[in-house]
């Protein structure tokens, strides 16, 4: 079997693998990237958006060079009954620091491995890492490289950032495996429709996009999501749900976004619609609970591989493009001071929490359990209860409006019985107090 050394191993190609590839070349390093895809982005099941504040970290003139879709200007929140809907829309022109782009990873990704060559990096595509090279070094386990079906690749450091079924990490002993109700399964449909269209369907004009998060509707009492990003001439339109609610309530996610698709509120937009692709995929949902120690002898873990994503944000690519630079910049660290420890390496956790990162993830760490506990709840009864409000008070019926006031607010607590209205207020005021302390 053939071998090869060099300074630092990249396992993934995605943001993450790219960001900590680019930053390390940049310093005169000499880095491999291997990615199991035919190309960067090729199995990426993404909406999607990408922030140009964390772009430009890594790429400071992407937007002029990067195949963005639209600048997003718009972005709606749908809270879907059965049949009826409430709309709330937020639009902004965004000021430079702070400017979302609607983006397809697949040309993305190809875009920023592109971007990396350019720098120096070798990629290696269409190889499956097989698994981590472990030695001794003074008694202790260190990671040295990773193995494939054809080449052994040597290296001081090794950064994974393989995405969330990150088996390299279990390997590592970094990570257990994952628990169905550690992660969602999304899914993902990109439509095409003529660009006047979406420009008349979703209000914006020429290169202005629009993004929609969707609440109930199918999902309703569902821990899981839809979401709706338009491009350039299509439209991608999906859901994430968490595994364990498809398991147990034995839901194929393909039906629930059929029946999402077909929806009052979503059925208008992607009418005539003429379907391109078809894909799903695993994402963190567990948080900062469960984000696995990041570094260990010879090796550092990076963006989803990690669990870093902001599932109450549906934010992936800004951490992963951050923690990849920083696991980049730690490397080079190492490598200049010839310290591959965990100790050394340990700056680079450090570093992390020091950012928006890990800090976004602690505010939202109790999130998803007070979700999954209160899921009927705040993703069924209540979302239902608003479209209502909205139904009552914008009806014109001739009765009077005091009369029809009281009818809603006494509909509360015949729906509910005081107790589980003091369980339901409860569980805010914890989510709350969660995310403020």
């Amino acid at each position: 079997m053939v071998e090869t050394k060099t300074d630092i191993i990249v396992a993934g190609g995605g943001p993450a693998g790219i960001a900590a590839a680019v930053t390390a070349a940049r310093a005169g390093r000499k880095v491999i990237l291997i990615e199991r895809g035919k190309f960067s982005g090729s199995k990426n099941v993404f909406g999607g958006a990408v922030y140009a504040k964390a772009v430009r970290e890594i790429f400071p003139d992407f937007e002029e060079k990067a195949p963005l879709e639209r600048r997003s200007v718009k972005h709606n929140f749908a809270l879907l009954g059965k049949e009826d809907f409430t709309v709330i829309s937020y639009g902004s022109a965004h000021s430079s620091e702070t400017e979302t782009y609607i983006t397809e990873r697949g040309k993305f990704d190809r875009w920023m491995a592109q971007e990396a060559r350019k720098e120096g990096v070798i990629i290696v595509e269409e190889t499956v890492v097989r698994e981590l090279i472990i030695e001794e070094r003074g008694g202790k386990k260190n990671i040295s490289g990773v193995r494939t079906e054809l080449e052994d690749y040597y290296a001081d450091i090794v950064i994974l950032a393989d995405g969330v079924n990150s088996l390299l990490a279990e390997q590592a002993g970094l990570r257990g495996k994952i628990e169905p109700k550690d992660v969602a399964l999304s899914i993902k449909e990109v439509i095409k429709l003529d660009r006047e269209k979406i420009n008349e369907r979703f209000g914006v004009k020429a290169d202005e996009g629009c993004i929609y998060q969707i609440f109930g509707g199918p999902m309703l009492g569902i821990v899981g999501l839809g979401f709706l990003y338009t491009n350039k001439n299509s439209v991608s339109i999906g859901l994430g749900i968490a595994l364990n609610e498809l398991i147990s309530r034995q839901v194929k996610p393909y039906d629930v976004l059929d029946e999402l698709k077909n929806h009052p509120a979503v059925a208008p937009l992607i009418k005539d619609g003429e379907l391109l692709e078809y894909s799903a995929h695993l994402i963190p949902e567990c948080g900062y609970k469960k984000m696995p120690k990041l570094y260990a002898d010879g090796v550092m873990i990076a963006g989803d591989a990690g669990m870093l994503v902001d599932n109450v944000h549906w934010e992936g690519t800004n951490l992963a493009m951050i923690s990849g630079k920083t696991a980049g910049e730690t490397a080079v660290e190492a490598l200049n001071a010839g310290d591959f420890s965990a100790k050394f390496l340990s700056r680079y956790e450090k570093s992390l929490r020091e950012t928006f990162v890990i800090k976004d993830l602690y505010t939202y760490r109790d999130v998803m359990e007070v979700i999954h506990k209160h899921a009927g709840e705040f993703l069924g009864y209540y979302p239902q209860k608003i479209n209502a409000f909205f139904k009552m008070f914008t009806g014109v019926d001739g009765i009077p409006k005091r009369d029809k006031y009281h009818a809603f607010i006494k509909s509360i607590f015949t729906d509910r019985k005081i107790s589980k209205l003091s369980k339901d207020v409860a569980g805010m005021v914890k989510l709350i107090w969660s995310i403020m302390k």
